[in-house]
């Protein structure tokens, strides 16, 4: 292992673009990567290509380390490498977040790897809210965004220890097959809605338009609009 005057002398080196001495920093701190690494297995991404990974957080490190921070190389290093993983498990998602969602949940993991430190145990939503100046329903929000994405086919075990899919663990609802029977119903009501109410209800509920809006399309003034709403969802009710 290197001491910490030689690292000293190859980080200089290697952020002058002497390519030798990076990979000599590489080679020495490798070890460093590994055992990072190991911390994310198991959740569905190949080893090598979190190593990979990893290995770009260590360069990274090498490019930015100061030595005015006085700390350790190692104790730079390792939250720049774990940051490159988690940034690229959450960049890898099948479902896209946004940016400013993203730098949310990164933040709020952040403090809560900080808070843990300091209280000692996981804080609690209002205490990291409290901390970064956000409202929990925007860090609930920004942490279920970046959440993994868990297939139906996952396997799992019941309380009698049995084998089975995520798929067998979801009960049977008739929530959805009575929200299909009553759009049913209400496609069958709208037909015997006026042409003009039932116009009108499209615009308002299925394309999402206000009354104003609507008053503007069908060339009638809002007070009418509205009329014309609340007659057509009385006759929906009561066909209902």
């Amino acid at each position: 292992m290197l001491d910490d005057e030689e690292l000293s002398i190859l980080i200089t080196k290697a952020q002058s673009g002497d390519d030798m001495a990076k990979e000599y920093i590489l080679k020495e701190n490798i070890n460093l990567v590994r055992s990072i690494v190991h911390r994310f297995a198991n959740r569905g991404y190949e080893w090598d290509d979190l190593f990979q990974i990893g290995c770009i957080g260590l360069i990274k490190a090498i490019d930015r380390f100061d030595k005015s921070f006085n700390v350790k190389f190692s104790t730079y290093a390792v939250p720049m490498i774990i940051g490159e993983i988690r940034r690229f498990m959450r960049d890898d998602n099948p479902i896209k977040v946004s940016r400013p969602m993203k730098d949310i949940a990164y933040k709020v993991h952040k403090t809560q790897e900080c808070l843990q430190g300091i209280l000692g145990r996981d804080p609690t939503i209002h205490e990291i809210a409290a901390k970064i100046e956000l409202a929990p329903q925007e860090i609930v929000a920004a942490l279920e965004a970046v959440q993994p994405i868990i297939s139906l086919y996952e396997p799992t075990t019941n309380d009698r220890g049995d084998q089975l899919f995520l798929l067998d663990q979801i009960k049977s609802s008739d929530c959805l097959e009575n929200s299909n029977l009553e759009k049913i119903a209400i496609q069958e009501i709208l037909k015997n809605l006026s042409e003009k109410e039932r116009n009108v209800i499209m615009l308002r509920f299925y394309k999402d338009k206000t009354q104003a809006e609507i008053a503007k399309m069908i060339g009638l003034s809002q007070v009418q609009v509205s009329r014309i709403e609340k007659q057509a969802l009385k006759r929906i009710r009561m066909l209902l």
